[in-house]
């Protein structure tokens, strides 16, 4: 019986652990390797030559959609397994050349049937009808920053999203961004609060110098900001926090 090399592409290790202890007891699955990053799975892809590549879309380094890209549409099918839901998600992974796409959580029994099926075909990609599931919280934001334009692999990125968490569950940070704000996300990540402050505007320029005040604009219904008018840290931080407004609950892992 001829195996399935199966490459998987996610930097969550307990995923990774997961869909390998699964696969691990397929006889017909044979687990070419596991990357951490997008720049690792590329490697992998080059050294293996697997027939199915599992990838997640936010991933440091080089996130799902570069892969897809540096691919162009060569190497292994592509199934993306990730947390991310709405149609702006699987429209741009379907036009990069992914075969499939599911959201977390997924049914391995179901991932693994997806496997067979497209391991076997000759050409176009499918994509099954599905409600997607309720976001949390963390989902949101990750999805807006990606819209917005915000590149995961920067640090400022990181920071944005634990301000927004922390605006979240205490808006009054909003007015206590240098004294309490930048201290605590510096704690966390074990930096400074200026570092943190820098890397946020930072990564805020990075937005608005790739020309995405469209989806801004878009995000929130009406004009919010120009080319020339760029937001605050503070302005920015609310705007998400708005957005995604309060905190629910789900099942999905990152």
């Amino acid at each position: 019986m001829e195996k399935i090399k199966l490459l998987m592409a996610d930097d969550n290790h307990a995923v990774l652990s997961q869909l390998s202890e699964f696969f691990g007891r397929k006889a017909d699955i044979e687990i070419a390797g596991c990357a951490h990053d997008g720049a690792e799975a590329l490697a992998l892809i080059e050294k293996t030559a697997p027939d199915i590549l599992l990838l997640d879309i936010i991933m440091p380094r080089l996130d799902g959609f570069a892969v897809l890209e540096a691919l162009a549409g060569a190497g292994p099918r592509a199934i993306m397994v990730t947390g991310l839901a709405g149609d702006e998600f699987i429209g741009r992974a379907m036009r990069l050349g992914a075969s499939y796409y599911m959201v977390k959580p997924v049914d391995t029994q179901v991932l693994y049937a997806r496997i067979k099926e497209i391991a076997g075909m000759k050409g176009e990609s499918i994509q099954e009808p599905r409600t997607p599931p309720l976001r949390s919280r963390d989902e949101q934001v990750t999805g807006l920053f990606l819209s917005i334009g915000i590149p995961a692999h920067i640090k400022g990125y990181q920071y944005l999203r634990e301000a927004v968490r922390m605006v979240l569950d205490d808006r009054d940070l909003l007015g206590r961004i240098t004294k309490e704000l930048y201290p605590g996300i510096a704690r966390h990540f074990g930096t400074s609060a200026s570092k943190v402050e820098r890397a946020m505007r930072h990564a805020i320029e990075v937005a608005w110098s790739r020309g995405r005040l469209e989806s801004v604009n878009r995000l929130y219904g009406y004009k919010v900001f120009s080319a020339e008018d760029k937001p605050t840290n503070g302005e920015f931080i609310a705007l998400v926090a708005d957005k995604v407004g309060a905190p629910r609950s789900d099942t999905i892992s990152a």
